[in-house]
C-alpha cells in the first residue's frame, strides 16, 4: 500500500501495472472490501505492510465458484520488524479488513508429534473433495507446502478454442449475468453497462481459466465479445 492509501497488486514475480485477466476478479474484490480507514488507524506506516493471499481460479480443481471467496488471505509481512505475522494474528487482521483468511484446520502441534508423511489432507471447505494441500508454519515464520494427492490426479480439461464471439456466446450465461448484476447491487453501485460487462468477463476467466489459457484465447478480443453478448442478455433479462 502507498502512503496515500492506494493499493498495489502483484504476484510472486512482479508488481502489476495492468492487472492480468486471471487476477481481475480478486483485485476488484480487494478494492471493494479492504477497509483502508481501519488499516490506517491501526498502523503507523501503511506502506510497511505487504499482504499475501491466494486468488483462486480454475486451474484443474472445479471448486464451488459461487461460494469460493475471490481472495483467501494467507499472511502479512511487517517491513518495520522484517518478519511475517503469526497465523492467528494474520487471520484476525484479514477478517477486520473485510477479507477471508485461508482455512486453518489445526492451530498448534508439538514438533515431536509432527510427521509430514502422516498428515491426512483435510476435506476442502470449497468443494466436495480433499484440499489441494496443507501449509505448515513454525513459530519463526518458516513455511512449507504439503501437496495433496488431488494435485497429481487432476484431469486435463478440454481447451476452449474458436472465435471469441463463439466462445462468448457459449460462456456468457444468464446465470453469470445475473450474478454480475447482484454483485453490482451488493457493492451499492449503479448497474452501469461497462461494469456489468467487466464483472461477467472476470467471472468467466476465473471459472474457465485453464481451458481458455490452454486454448490460447485472445483475452482482449474475448473481453470485447463478452461485452456484446452481455448487452443482449442483460436487455432480455431486464425485459423479462
Amino acid at each position: 500500500m502507498k502512503p496515500s492509501g492506494r493499493l498495489l497488486f502483484g504476484d510472486r514475480d512482479r508488481g502489476f501495472d495492468d492487472v492480468p485477466p486471471p487476477y481481475e476478479f480478486a483485485v476488484r474484490h480487494v478494492r471493494e472490501r479492504f477497509d483502508r480507514d481501519a488499516f490506517h488507524d491501526a498502523v503507523d506506516d501503511p506502506a510497511a505492510y505487504v499482504f499475501f493471499g491466494v486468488a483462486p481460479c480454475h486451474v484443474g480443481i472445479d471448486y464451488d465458484w459461487e461460494r469460493m471467496p475471490p481472495v483467501l488471505g494467507w499472511t502479512i509481512w511487517n517491513g518495520t520488524k522484517e518478519r511475517l505475522f503469526p497465523i492467528d494474528k494474520a487471520e484476525r487482521v484479514f477478517e477486520r479488513l473485510g477479507l477471508t483468511p485461508l482455512n486453518t484446520f489445526q492451530k498448534e502441534l508439538n514438533v515431536r508429534d509432527f510427521h509430514p508423511e502422516r498428515i491426512e489432507i483435510p476435506d476442502s471447505a470449497w468443494y466436495d473433495g480433499p484440499a489441494a494441500g496443507v501449509i505448515v508454519e513454525n513459530r519463526r515464520g518458516g513455511r512449507a507446502l504439503i501437496r495433496g494427492p488431488v494435485l497429481d490426479e487432476m484431469d486435463d480439461h478440454e481447451p476452449i478454442r474458436g472465435e471469441p464471439t463463439a466462445i462468448a456466446d457459449d460462456l456468457v450465461t444468464d446465470a453469470r449475468v445475473s450474478r454480475a448484476l447482484e454483485a453490482v447491487e451488493a457493492a451499492q453501485q449503479s448497474p452501469a453497462t461497462a461494469d456489468v460487462h467487466a464483472r461477467v468477463f472476470e467471472i468467466i476467466v476465473r471459472e474457465e481459466y485453464s481451458r481458455l489459457d490452454s486454448g490460447r484465447v485472445d483475452w482482449k478480443a474475448l473481453r470485447s465479445a463478452v461485452g456484446s453478448v452481455v448487452a443482449e442478455k442483460r436487455s432480455a433479462l431486464t425485459d423479462d
